[in-house]
């Protein structure tokens, strides 16, 4: 049963996604649930529907969406708060032909939120659109950015209509993605840069990628990780103008020898940045990581020797020369001896751990310029079996 429900979950391990929706009174909220649902809009709808579920067909995604509709009354706010803390997302509902009802986003219902620490992307959706006033025009970029500004859990700002039937769909599109390929494990909104641990993990895809070592990703390099990642080859037109943007934006993003690794960090930044999450994450989860951009268990395996007092472990001669040969791809100076530097770079590509503490620091005696000899870099690697590092 385990193996076929992870079978049909879908991104992240999701198996399906709950979306809460509330708001003022009379914003919009069973309108739009309705005509998402039934891609038609209700002559009359009850003041609080029941639970709404979208097929996992009804998005690319794949993964069905249940959407609870909320009462907006003060009696009915310990209802609300329940609801609220069980949702995946929240949608935040205000009519764009009543701007109080704007107004009471940063007044009540985003302050509510943080009070009761529903820790969860919100999209705000701007419903009635065919109702606003034509002569008070105002772009949503200009009306929103405030408020995304003092409430950074906002992941996106739509307007929609359901009467006009005008980006309804969208609205549960974004609320879902914002669930399945979350901005925050990624990108530090205040700093408008890549998290640190994003980092790592894309440094170290790169790393295991860039197969000649150059430090650079050659155009083959670059065609295998796409199609590694996305199933698909990239055209020769295609590499040309990926590099193309980088180039034009971040000059050392490219060099005679192809993508740099500032250049592949600056893609992956820029996708995020224009709300193509799903690259980065596709990429992430292609190469083992979990929605906390940390390796899945099972590509860490466990291995733990048992054997009697009176018994001995060796390593095999077929692993003492595959051990040989990393020694010598990692000596670049060719000097029988792993500088720290080349003791950094050996292990770059391996899980976080603390390589300069027991029982690693000490497994290998160290050569009289703290390097690592083939011996000890074989005794190292021995030591380490039967250690598990995340």
């Amino acid at each position: 049963m385990a193996k076929a429900s992870a079978a049909n979950s879908g991104p992240g391990g999701k198996t399906g996604v709950r979306i809460v929706v509330c708001g003022e009174k009379g914003t919009g909220k069973s309108s739009l649930i309705v005509t998402a649902a039934a891609d038609t809009f209700p002559a009359n709808v009850p003041p609080v529907l029941p639970p709404t579920r979208l097929p996992e067909d009804f998005y690319p995604d794949r993964v069905p969406i249940t959407i609870i509709d909320t009462p907006s009354s003060v009696e009915d706010r310990g209802k609300l708060g329940e609801e609220l803390r069980r949702a995946d997302a929240v949608v935040l509902t205000y009519a764009c032909d009543r701007p109080e009802t704007l107004d009471e986003l940063s007044t009540f219902w985003l302050p509510e939120l943080r009070r009761l620490e529903v820790k969860v992307p919100v999209i705000v959706v701007g419903c009635k659109l065919d109702l606003r006033d034509e002569n008070q025009q105002v772009s949503l970029e200009q009306v929103m950015m405030p408020i995304m500004q003092q409430f950074r859990e906002i992941e996106t700002c739509i307007e929609c209509s359901a009467l006009k039937q005008i980006q309804v769909p969208e609205v549960f599109y974004y609320a879902q993605k914002a669930v399945l390929h979350p901005t925050g494990p990624l990108f530090d909104q205040e700093s408008q840069a890549l998290k640190p641990r994003c980092v790592r993990a894309l440094k170290r895809i790169f790393i295991l990628c860039d197969h000649d070592r150059d430090g650079a990703l050659s155009d083959a390099e670059l065609n295998d990780f796409q199609v590694k990642c996305f199933n698909s080859p990239l055209q020769p037109s295609e590499i040309v103008g990926v590099k193309r943007v980088v180039q034009e934006k971040l000059r050392e993003g490219v060099n005679e020898r192809g993508l740099t690794l500032a250049g592949f960090l600056f893609l992956h930044a820029l996708f995020i940045e224009k709300g193509r999450l799903e690259t980065t994450w596709t990429v992430l989860r292609k190469f083992g990581y979990n929605n906390d951009i940390k390796l899945a268990d099972e590509l860490i395996p466990y291995s733990a020797f048992k054997r009697a007092p009176d018994q001995s472990v060796e390593l095999t001669n077929e692993a003492i020369d595959f051990l040989k040969g990393i020694f010598e791809l990692f000596d670049a100076d060719d000097d029988n001896s792993l500088r720290p530097i080349e003791v950094e770079d050996l292990f770059s590509t391996a899980p976080e751990c603390p390589w300069d503490e027991a029982p690693y620091k000490d497994a290998a005696e160290k050569t009289a310029l703290g390097g690592l000899s083939l011996d000890g870099s074989n005794s190292s690697a021995f030591s380490s079996l039967g250690f598990n590092c995340k």
